[in-house]
């Protein structure tokens, strides 16, 4: 299966459908009547499709087992046509949508199966997916901003040449992904007054973000919190907090490292842990939802 464990738990829904038809008024009749000798057939599919979306893992080879908060089975009758409409609801890390077609389908193959015996002409059409919500896409539009990014790496040394940076180039890859403009990066030393004033000049540029990674931890020259918590004129807490959450399902040691995001003017920063891993989940934690804070920045137009 491929890996989600990157990805953020959201709530996400699905609708899908399928119809059923049937070549005779009589059919219907006997569907509405509850006179079908196999019994009630629009209870009897509900049922199965309930089965249905809690074992559609067991089904689909490459679909997640993932917690099914709510399920909705319903009908409408139009002329020969019965068009079934399944919902699924989750709290997960990966969509639904799989889940409610395969519903819808079992929904369907129920009926087809009950009703076979009084009429032979049954089809079952259309099985497709009506509706997602949730996922990444639901959050697209929070990309196409044309924002420009600073990634400043605080170690030393990496800074004297006895390291590579790692976790500066997931950051900057990462930002791409998202179309947002590198438009500098940098490699300082654990310095309180040279992160004080790379941040300084950035903000007086206009950056849209300036994301530090590095000393946020708690060794004596972990210092790049002292630095950026005076400048900062309003803090975010959540931020802080959702990276502190992700992290700590993954790693029982993201409880000892000290994010930082708050604005000054309109400008974000952010200060991120310095391992390649740390601040690979800080950037997944957050990104792209993080990205709607500029268009709250705009105006009340974009609030909701």
């Amino acid at each position: 299966m491929i890996n989600i464990t990157h990805k953020s738990t959201t709530l996400r829904k699905a609708i899908a459908q399928a119809i059923v038809k049937v070549s005779s008024d009589e059919t219907i009749a006997a569907v509405v009547n509850k006179t079908v000798p196999k019994g009630d057939v629009f209870e009897m599919a509900k049922v199965a499709g309930l089965f249905a979306a809690k074992r559609t893992a067991d089904m689909i080879p490459d679909c997640h087992p993932l917690p099914v908060e709510f399920t909705s089975v319903n009908y409408e009758i139009k002329g020969l046509e019965i068009y079934v409409l399944v919902e699924i609801h989750t709290i997960y890390k990966t969509g639904v949508e799989v889940e409610a077609m395969h519903a819808a389908s079992v929904v369907a193959l129920t009926m087809y199966d009950m009703l076979k015996p009084i009429d032979k002409n049954i089809s079952i059409e259309q099985i497709k997916l009506i509706e997602k919500k949730g996922g990444k896409t639901d959050y697209a539009k929070d990309k196409e901003q044309n924002l420009k990014a600073a990634v400043i790496v605080c170690s030393d040394s990496i800074a004297s040449g006895q390291k590579e940076d790692q976790a500066g180039k997931v950051i900057i890859q990462k930002l791409e992904a998202l179309k947002v403009s590198i438009e500098d990066y940098s490699i300082i030393p654990d310095e309180k007054e040279k992160i004080q004033s790379k941040l300084k000049g950035f903000v007086d540029a206009g950056m849209d973000m300036v994301i530090f990674t590095g000393g946020t931890g708690l060794s004596p020259k972990d210092v790049t919190p002292e630095a950026i918590r005076p400048l900062i004129e309003r803090e975010v807490p959540g931020i802080e907090e959702t990276i502190r959450s992700f992290g700590q399902a993954r790693m029982p040691y993201s409880m000892l490292s000290r994010s930082v995001a708050g604005l000054i003017g309109n400008t974000l920063v952010l200060a991120l842990p310095g391992s390649t891993k740390g601040a690979e989940e800080s950037m997944d934690a957050i990104f792209p939802a993080v990205l709607h804070i500029f268009k709250v920045l705009e105006g009340p137009k974009y609030r909701h």
